[in-house]
């Protein structure tokens, strides 16, 4: 009969866990007198020292609510100072009867307390100033800006909504004032400037939210000169004298004989640079919506805020405005009232002002232009008043179809041939062209504004000597619309 081996440790004979008759193990002596009595589940009693919440915490919880630590609170809170209030008594754990439950180890809900700070929250919010708004800079620092960083690098424009449908180089023209538009038009020609990633063109038309890239430039920087008050003064004075009609959105300018609509090679005075003296104290100037050549007098919408320009030049693009000119002419055309139909391209495609030539439809660079003229009077079979109503507006078209028909206009550089042509006593070497009359609706109402300019003093000399009225019936309004 076999027997099984005593357990290890336990009551056997000669076990080496025998404890009959012998004391505690090696160095056990020790550790019980250090540690004291060991529980009946093998793990030391936690010592019951109250709730873990206790009344300092529950004090400083109640110092931060009313406000006397600032240091501690939130960084968007207020910090308006709040009248002291006594700390909420708080029930230590000293303060318990013996013989008590222990206190739940929970921290205590901070629900009474959230709730008074909500109530009094609004008070404080109300109280708390606001804080200041960014400058919002103007449009001479903007300008500024743009100007800065197209010349440090390559740039990335996005087009604004009341951008839209507005042509490449003019986009280029009121981003960066200080680009030459002969520079502009150089950098489409290369293909350095791109829309959306693609090569565009200079008539191209921009869309809302579209992106064009502008290649590094170095523009000369434009030494900040202060504006003199007289020199303003003086400018829009003369701007003022020359509003034949205006409202809030647009006024319609009687452009003289002579001045430049927009800055150039050599020159300085300009009417874009004259509205510079209307802008206001946000630096927004009056804006230009059309073009009129500088030897050109008569009628030029100015659009005074930047939704009046882009519905005004939408009603250009769209041929909604109806526009007629006079002129005087050399010669009298054998088919009194007719139409003009040609494909015009300029003969140096980087002049800005380069003159225009009849090119054949397909040719490179050619665009349709349409015109209609009525003869209105004549002057011994020599000079005529034509009329002039055109339905695109091409540059210098009516000066190239006046040409084109054999009679240009009296006073042309670019464009009178005619041989042997003596010019007749009294009648002054200007170009007899004026912007006579134009209609278009308005851009906020879109009722037709319709104003008429009266001849410029070298046209009105004329008119006496040849025995011209003014005021008679024009018979181009009548022509077709397109």
């Amino acid at each position: 009969m076999t027997t099984k081996p005593p357990h290890r440790g336990g009551p056997g004979k000669g076990g080496r866990g025998s404890g009959a008759g012998k004391g505690p193990p090696k160095g056990a002596a020790g550790r019980g007198a250090s540690r004291g009595p060991r529980p009946a589940q093998g793990r030391p009693e936690r010592a019951r020292t109250g709730p873990r919440s206790s009344a300092l915490d529950a004090a400083q919880r109640a110092a931060q609510l009313r406000g006397d630590d600032r240091d501690a609170r939130a960084p968007w809170s207020p910090v308006d100072a709040e009248p002291d209030r006594p700390a909420p008594r708080t029930r230590s754990a000293s303060a318990k009867p013996a013989g008590a439950k222990p206190a739940n180890t929970r921290p205590a809900s901070p629900k009474p307390a959230t709730q008074a700070a909500a109530g009094r929250a609004p008070a404080r919010r109300a109280e708390a100033a606001p804080a200041p708004a960014a400058p919002v800079p103007t449009r001479r620092e903007q300008r500024a800006a743009a100007s800065a960083t197209l010349a440090s690098g390559v740039q990335t424009l996005s087009v604004e909504p009341d951008e839209d449908g507005m042509r490449v180089d003019r986009f280029l023209t009121a981003r960066f004032p200080q680009l030459p538009f002969t520079r502009i038009q150089s950098l489409v020609r290369k293909g350095e400037l791109r829309i959306d990633g693609k090569r565009a063109k200079a008539q191209d038309r921009l869309n809302a939210g579209q992106s064009v890239r502008v290649p590094p430039l170095k523009l000369d920087v434009e030494s900040a000169r202060p504006r003199n008050p007289v020199r303003d003064r003086d400018d829009a004075e003369f701007v003022r004298s020359l509003i034949l009609y205006e409202d809030q959105d647009m006024m319609v300018l009687n452009k003289p004989f002579g001045l430049a609509v927009q800055g150039g090679s050599g020159t300085v005075r300009h009417v874009d640079g004259l509205l510079e003296a209307l802008a206001g104290p946000d630096g927004q100037k009056p804006r230009l919506v059309h073009r009129l050549d500088k030897d050109t007098a008569g009628c030029l919408i100015v659009a005074k805020t930047r939704l009046a320009a882009a519905t005004l030049a939408k009603s250009f693009r769209s041929r909604a405005a109806r526009k007629i000119y006079w002129a005087l002419t050399a010669g009298v055309p054998k088919v009194r009232q007719g139409r003009v139909s040609t494909y015009l391209v300029k003969d140096e495609p980087t002049e800005a002002d380069a003159r225009m030539r009849v090119a054949k439809h397909g040719e490179e660079g050619a665009s349709h232009a349409l015109t209609y003229y009525a003869m209105v009077d004549q002057a011994a079979q020599k000079l005529s008043w034509i009329s002039f109503k055109p339905v695109t507006g091409r540059t210098h078209q009516l000066r190239a179809h006046a040409a084109h028909i054999g009679h240009p206009i009296v006073g042309d550089p670019k464009y009178f041939d005619v041989e042997n042509w003596a010019l007749p006593g009294g009648i002054q070497n200007r170009l007899h062209l004026l912007a006579r009359r134009i209609v278009i609706p308005h851009p906020r109402t879109g009722r037709p504004v319709d104003v008429s300019a009266p001849l410029p003093p070298h046209m009105a000399q004329s008119w006496n000597l040849l025995g011209f009225d003014a005021s008679r019936y024009d018979p181009v309004v009548d022509a077709p619309e397109d």
